[in-house]
């Protein structure tokens, strides 16, 4: 998800209630722990069968050069591939635990689920935490907000175990929503954020930063693998890396800031023309973000370069065009980085065909760009809060 904004002030609740947190994480030191991730997924036909992966993983080596591990912990779970448009995974929240599933995003850094408070009606259609069934759960008098691309949410601050897989993390700051605004339609319970703390508003600590605080993880380092259509096993890896995801050699790029997940760009080109960032731009790599943005008038030419007319907020595109449209490449760091037709054109449940490129929705003063799922389906990444990089790598 893009960028958020939060606040944070004093709420004091009339009832009596036990409010919440999250982010239970019992740690294996020195091991990779793998968390399936639930694909929501497109209609596009299976480019390769689902036995294609796990016949190519046995014939490469587990062995990770710059990130050490001493052994590994590792499951890989089926994936429910529902639009093509998020990877969701489980978390638990609570004693006993309540499951919930939620957005893994390195655009934010906020767990939060649905309270048994909110009324707002994209609530009622969740699962929404029952704070006065655990026993483990701790209330505050802080409330807060965020604003993302697609919505925002009001919650209040509470503590809880939260579990990712073998993952605990007891008394965890989590948010529990009781308003919800834009977020219609949409097939997962809550978010948890993955990228850096945000020093302001006394937001609640991430769940990754008190993990490696709390030393459950061998090295401060997580990683995607997103699968492609209705392949089998996208995951996340908290405290290494499997080399088996991935072909080639991690390239790692520097962070403009230690705060954010944002990379430089040097330019991106289509049949060997510059088409955007013809000075360099930033870029946000966004698990939580389902295509590429970028600013409206810049993504309106690439829409025009490519034969893309717009209709009801998307550009639609003859689906014959897969076969003839050049990629479009993405230079980072020195290292190109294409995204061929076959990814950027995507095919509705209704068989037509429309790109994955979007405005933006907020303008920034400098040129900046979000890569989303679209193209970390096509790289395996890597984000190492030890060294404020990420490295990319041809997914396999």
């Amino acid at each position: 998800m893009l960028r958020i904004q939060t606040s944070l002030s004093t709420w004091s609740q009339k009832r009596s209630m036990k409010w919440l947190v999250l982010l239970g994480l019992v740690a294996f030191s020195e091991c990779i722990f793998k968390i399936p991730l639930r694909r929501v997924k497109t209609m596009r036909k299976t480019l390769s069968g689902k036995n294609m992966l796990n016949d190519v993983l046995k014939e490469h080596a587990y062995r990770l050069p710059q990130i050490s591990f001493r052994g590994s912990n590792l499951t890989i779970h089926p994936l429910k591939n529902i639009r093509d448009t998020f990877y969701v995974g489980n978390i638990t929240i609570g004693t006993p635990p309540q499951e919930f599933q939620v957005l893994f995003d390195t655009g934010s850094s906020v767990l939060w689920v649905p309270s048994v408070f909110c009324n707002s009606s994209t609530c009622s259609t969740h699962v929404r935490f029952r704070h006065h069934q655990s026993s483990t759960f701790r209330t505050t008098n802080k409330t807060f907000w965020i604003t993302y691309g697609a919505g925002r949410m009001k919650g209040v601050v509470a503590h809880d175990t939260v579990r990712i897989g073998d993952l605990v993390s007891t008394d965890q700051p989590f948010g529990l929503s009781v308003e919800e605004y834009g977020f219609q339609g949409r097939r997962f319970d809550g978010v948890l954020g993955l990228n850096y703390p945000k020093q302001c508003c006394s937001r609640p600590i991430p769940i990754f930063d008190k993990l490696k605080n709390q030393s459950a993880i061998s090295e401060p380092v997580f990683a995607f693998y997103l699968s492609k259509d209705e392949q089998e096993g996208s995951v996340v890896m908290f405290g290494g890396v499997d080399h088996r995801y991935y072909k080639g050699e991690l390239n790692w790029v520097p962070l403009v800031q230690a705060d954010d997940w944002t990379l430089h760009v040097d330019r991106i080109s289509m049949r060997r023309e510059v088409i955007a960032c013809s000075d360099g731009c930033d870029a946000l790599v966004d698990t939580g973000a389902s295509f590429i943005h970028g600013p409206g008038r810049l993504v309106d030419n690439i829409q025009k370069l490519i034969g893309a007319k717009p209709r009801d907020f998307k550009h639609y595109i003859s689906c014959s065009a897969v076969n003839t449209l050049p990629s479009i490449i993405f230079t980072i760091n020195g290292i190109n980085y294409p995204v061929p037709a076959q990814a950027y054109i995507l095919k509705g449940s209704r068989g037509h065909c429309y790109t994955a490129f979007r405005a933006k929705r907020v303008r920034t003063s400098t040129e900046s760009w979000v890569l989303g799922d679209v193209f970390l389906r096509l790289y395996f990444s890597v984000f190492d809060r030890g060294n404020d990089r990420i490295g990319l790598a041809p997914a396999m």
